[in-house]
């Protein structure tokens, strides 16, 4: 069922190392606090001062990260809600709920329709979670301009990133896919921090009933007809898997990293065997760097485009003159790959 979920009221003694909390549903229950007001305190350390845009769709991840926030005084909030608009009078008690918050935490507050936005957007994604993704971050990045901001706080935490990362693994996603969502990112020129990746759903949800904060549930969270929530409760029927996908993560980012500090910089005209003498890995990322470099969409690289340059500096019998992504054309001749003219030179 959607609606408020409330916590007891125990902020006149903060954080003991054990308290009984109900949520209101049930009977009580021991919650145990090891290092817990500090460890999420901690993690908001991580946060430069400044003026930042805080995505809040009132559940409790992201209600607990505005509570967070709030301790640090040297960070100035504005709360953002999508209302997307699927659920009918609860996404608009979703919104409300926002912006009384915002109210009693006497932060600004900037409520929109999904509706609103998806109208100034163009070539928007077929798939509902992509569309809806694409239009909330298109929200942050306005929110973010119009009010002079460094970016926006997400609340992503680690059984997200388990979810997100099995649901590429079974969607047969490459190893760069597989290093999960990232702490600080730039996307579309906006700057995304996620301060909570190492931070499990349970220890949020416990910190809001220590304090007695109210959040929203959503009722489609508990819905089959969504992959994500079936691999939701797959996971926490087996949780040794999540710490398996999570240390998968870890393994991936370092490979990028050190593909990424090994890569080479391609210069404008380079001898083919400067990228076919390259491990694949090593050279997939040069032939991006360089394409991009030379106008091609990053988003358009897939890898059988990058194995088609280095196939084309591999294989001389391949088309010395080849289209890539952008309207960019590239030749090879005597042995060098370069950007090449349209009337042939």
């Amino acid at each position: 069922m959607t609606g408020i979920v409330s916590g007891p009221n125990l902020c006149s003694n903060f954080f003991p190392p054990e308290r009984w909390s109900g949520a209101g549903r049930g009977p009580a229950r021991i919650i145990s606090y090891p290092m817990h007001a500090e460890r999420l305190t901690r993690r908001m350390a991580c946060i430069p001062p400044g003026h930042w845009a805080v995505g809040v769709s009132g559940g409790a991840d992201s209600v607990a990260l505005v509570s967070l926030l709030r301790s640090r005084a040297e960070l100035s909030l504005y709360v953002v809600h999508l209302d997307h608009q699927t659920r009918g009078q609860a996404s608009a008690e979703d919104a409300r709920f926002v912006e009384r918050l915002a109210a009693q935490w006497n932060l600004p507050c900037r409520t929109s329709l999904r509706s609103q936005i998806e109208a100034g957007l163009k070539d928007l994604p077929s798939n509902a979670s992509a569309r809806y993704r694409a239009v909330r971050m298109e929200l942050f990045r306005q929110a973010a301009g119009a009010q002079n901001l460094q970016g926006v706080i997400l609340a992503h935490h680690a059984d997200d990133q388990a979810e997100t990362i099995l649901q590429r693994l079974i969607r047969s996603s490459a190893w760069g896919g597989l290093c999960g969502m990232s702490a600080q990112t730039t996307l579309g020129g906006l700057r995304v921090l996620r301060p909570l990746l190492n931070v499990r759903r349970q220890e949020l949800r416990d910190y809001l009933r220590a304090i007695g904060q109210d959040w929203r549930e959503d009722a489609s969270n508990q819905s089959d007809d969504y992959l994500r929530n079936r691999l939701r409760r797959w996971l926490e029927r087996t949780p040794e898997l999540h710490a398996a996908l999570l240390r998968l993560a870890d393994h991936c980012r370092q490979l990028r990293q050190w593909v990424s500090e090994n890569a080479l910089a391609l210069p404008e005209g380079f001898e083919a065997t400067e990228l076919t003498r390259l491990p694949r890995l090593l050279a997939r990322e040069s032939a991006r760097r360089w394409l991009v470099a030379r106008g091609a969409p990053a988003g358009e690289l897939s890898e059988a485009v990058l194995d088609r340059l280095i196939e084309m500096a591999a294989d001389g019998a391949s088309p010395p003159r080849q289209n890539f992504p952008g309207g960019l054309l590239v030749g090879r001749r005597s042995g060098i790959i370069s950007k090449a003219a349209a009337d042939g030179r």
